[in-house]
């Protein structure tokens, strides 16, 4: 199914973008309305922080949700989702004998 055309291909990047431009414009917006250029600085240093938080915490959310989407791709799940084996006919027999002695 193709992707649709409105949606990003990297919705991080999207974010980090909306996240840039706060840090940009919340201290013009604070300087612009009366408080101090320190003020001003330490809220964008604050924002900026954050944002690189969650431009941590969201790229590797989406690198831990690749790694469970491979492993579970990798095995076959029958129609009630339980876990096939990976290998059949594996059962322990007793005395090491074989189901054909």
């Amino acid at each position: 199914m193709p992707m649709p055309s409105d949606r990003s291909p990297d919705p991080v990047s999207d974010v980090m973008r909306w996240g840039a431009f706060s840090c940009a414009l919340v201290p013009f917006v604070l300087i612009i309305s009366g408080v101090s250029w320190a003020g001003a600085v330490g809220t964008a240093a604050g924002l900026a922080a954050v944002t690189c938080v969650c431009r941590a915490l969201l790229r590797q959310s989406e690198r831990t949700a690749a790694r469970i989407r491979v492993r579970e791709t990798g095995r076959h799940r029958d129609r009630n989702a339980y876990l096939g084996s990976p290998a059949h006919g594996s059962g322990r027999h007793p005395e090491g004998r074989t189901p054909v002695d």
